[in-house]
């Protein structure tokens, strides 16, 4: 009998080794692995992109972030953050914070908590590999929570604002998850919704009710759940939602506003002169100011989409990769001109923080050089710092106007007072530390304590010979990472005047100092009074005299100038006189007969200048001063003549 069925493994096996039909090739979507790891890179080189970009364009305004930050090591600070609802957040907001004092390390940290936060918002939600370009959504969002700010950073009251938002919504990520992962049985999700709520309000805030409601919609979506559940669990997160935040703050949370809640962990960008006024106009700036809530609005949408719409995102293989391929890049491009719309971009907001930055490290030539290349009318803060660094330099009065200048108004959809930019610092370099304590502490308790307040009041502490004031704020500044050294390096000057009148900052500084102190106030007009301390104030200081010439120029009094002019002469008699201050002699000699100028030696190029200036005028009589600005600013730009024929309006704040 035929054994038929021997030959069956066999014709099998033969089957198996015969070679297998080869498949066309195609190219780059060749395999489906391709299509999976294709998002994720793309996600890893966009998180590069940004952090490039950050280093790129950013790094003043992290820098000053930093120095608008304080974080201390110590167990009292813990403390006082946890006070207020959203109190870890802000603790561990300040703390990462911190490290833009090192721009690189802070945006290494920052880029490496958005992976985070993708990893774990992919995991929650469930998201296909070949999908993952919609986490970069709520990366986009958080980037533009922090580069839309522009002035706003002086007047963030939210602690730890930078990396708060991103920490907070890993950790709903993270719960989500766990949500998720629990079994459907015996009613613990419920449970868990039912206990997130009150323990992690303490610590998210307003970012904890937002993980309740996206648990409280996702449970609507998971495939084991049934009815009644669902809505036992809805009904429990409604009741934590509205009910905790009252709990808390009847028993715990008392010292915090019952309108904020609700809010607690989230920037608060109304200000309290803008909900006064009735103005039209100050009512518009409410309408701008809310446009900052935008992307904290779109990010809470997001992560209730993203539950809402579980498990409908199609997973598998690519089946249509041009279709696919299409979309991402449709999204990839609505993202990038998003992020680059909303992307605060001002000219001279980027030039006035190069200039504290500088300031900081005394390096006057550095705020010379970014004075030296202005593309944009300067704001006044911009021209004072510009003048500051040229009476450190010795050459205010030489060349003070050959350096651009103008009044641009602060690109803000509020008022913005010099008082908040680099107020402070002025105040401290033209020796009015008193002035400069005063807007430190007025601040501080308006904003919180932050870094530069703390350094700018030991400062002022150390030139009024309050040592034991100037050791506290020394003190608290050792319990910060990256401010200790500074700290340390100002124990030396507690020992006396001695010290300080050695050191070339502080001894410029006190010179200064040498007037009869008296109370005022500025209000907040910084430019003004400092002119108005300079010309009005009496000292016996060559230096007081020299600035005090200079505010006589500011000021275009021509009586005024001539009383600053005289004493400036007599303090500097063998000095050589400063151009600025000849243009300004020679012109009102001319323009008025009080004063004999005959006898005075002016330099040639001076009086050259001068005819040259007037005769140029009097063939252009007749045009608007617009227009004689643009023809004349060429040749007398860097004069004083033409400064005080055409340039006006120039003491706004």
């Amino acid at each position: 009998m035929k054994n038929t069925k021997s030959k069956n493994p066999i014709q099998k096996t033969q089957a198996s080794k015969a070679p297998a039909k080869p498949m066309k090739s195609k190219g780059l979507f060749n395999t489906d692995l391709k299509f999976h790891l294709f998002a994720p890179i793309f996600c890893f080189l966009a998180l590069v992109l940004v952090a490039v970009c950050l280093l790129s364009f950013e790094s003043d305004f992290l820098w000053k972030a930093q120095e608008l930050n304080l974080h201390l090591d110590t167990s009292l600070f813990f403390q006082q953050q946890m006070i207020v609802p959203g109190g870890w957040l802000t603790w561990m907001g300040t703390y990462f914070t911190e490290t833009f004092y090192h721009p690189a390390l802070g945006v290494f940290l920052l880029v490496m908590w958005w992976a985070l936060l993708m990893l774990l918002a992919g995991r929650a939600f469930r998201i296909p590999k070949k999908w993952a370009i919609l986490l970069l959504i709520p990366v986009a969002l958080l980037l533009l929570t922090c580069v839309d700010l522009g002035y706003l950073v002086y007047y963030l009251k939210l602690r730890g604002h930078f990396f708060s938002a991103t920490i907070a919504l890993s950790v709903v990520c993270a719960l989500v998850w766990l949500f998720r992962s629990l079994p459907g049985k015996y009613y613990l999700r419920q449970v868990f919704i039912l206990l997130c709520t009150p323990l992690f309000y303490p610590l998210l805030g307003a970012y904890a009710l937002l993980a309740t409601i996206v648990m409280a919609v996702m449970q609507w979506r998971l495939e084991d759940q049934k009815l009644v559940p669902n809505i036992i669990g809805s009904v429990v997160a409604v009741v934590c939602v509205i009910v905790v935040p009252i709990i808390y703050y009847w028993k715990v949370y008392y010292q915090t506003s019952l309108d904020n809640i609700y809010w607690a962990a989230l920037p608060n960008f109304e200000m309290n002169r803008l909900l006064t006024s009735d103005s039209a106009e100050e009512k518009s700036s409410m309408v701008l100011l809310f446009n900052y809530y935008i992307p904290y609005i779109l990010l809470a949408a997001f992560f209730i989409a993203m539950a809402a719409t579980y498990r409908l995102l199609p997973s598998g293989k690519v089946k249509r990769p041009l279709q696919w391929g299409f979309i991402n890049v449709v999204l990839m491009a609505v993202l990038i001109v998003g992020v680059k719309q909303f992307w605060y971009d001002d000219y001279n907001f980027h030039k006035e923080l190069r200039m504290q930055h500088c300031m900081e490290q005394e390096d006057w030539q550095g705020i010379l050089d970014e004075a030296a290349d202005l593309q944009d009318e300067p704001t006044r803060a911009i021209v004072m710092m510009k003048n500051l660094a040229l009476f450190r330099q010795g050459r205010q009065g030489d060349v003070m106007y050959h350096y651009l200048t103008g009044a641009k108004a602060c690109n803000a959809p509020f008022r913005v007072n010099m008082t908040q930019v680099t107020g402070r610092s002025l105040y401290y370099q033209y020796g009015l530390p008193n002035y400069c304590y005063r807007w430190c502490m007025e601040d501080g308790v308006e904003y919180g304590w932050r870094a530069e307040y703390l350094k700018y009041m030991t400062r002022c502490a150390l030139l009024n010979g309050e040592y034991r004031v100037a050791r506290k704020y020394i003190d608290l500044l050792k319990h910060t990472r990256y401010h200790r050294e500074w700290a340390e390096s100002q124990e030396r000057f507690l020992a006396g005047d001695g010290a300080m009148k050695g050191d070339k900052n502080y001894a410029t500084i006190m010179k200064l100092m040498n007037f009869k102190d008296r109370l005022s106030s500025d209000q907040a007009i910084i430019e003004q009074f400092l002119m108005n301390h300079f010309m009005y104030d009496e000292s016996d200081d060559p230096l007081f005299q020299e600035q005090a010439a200079y505010a006589g120029l500011w000021s275009k009094d021509i009586a005024t100038f001539w009383r600053l002019f005289f004493q400036y002469a007599q303090s500097h008699n063998d000095q050589h006189m400063p151009v600025h201050l000849q243009e300004a002699a020679y012109l009102y000699g001319h323009l008025e007969n009080n004063v004999d100028i005959s006898g005075m030696p002016f330099d040639e190029s001076v009086k050259k200048t001068y005819d040259q200036f007037m005769a140029a005028a009097g063939r252009y009589k007749g045009m608007k001063e617009e227009q004689l600005k643009d023809i004349l600013f060429p040749q007398f730009g860097h004069t004083f003549y033409y400064e005080y024929f055409l340039i006006r309006n120039q003491k706004l704040y």
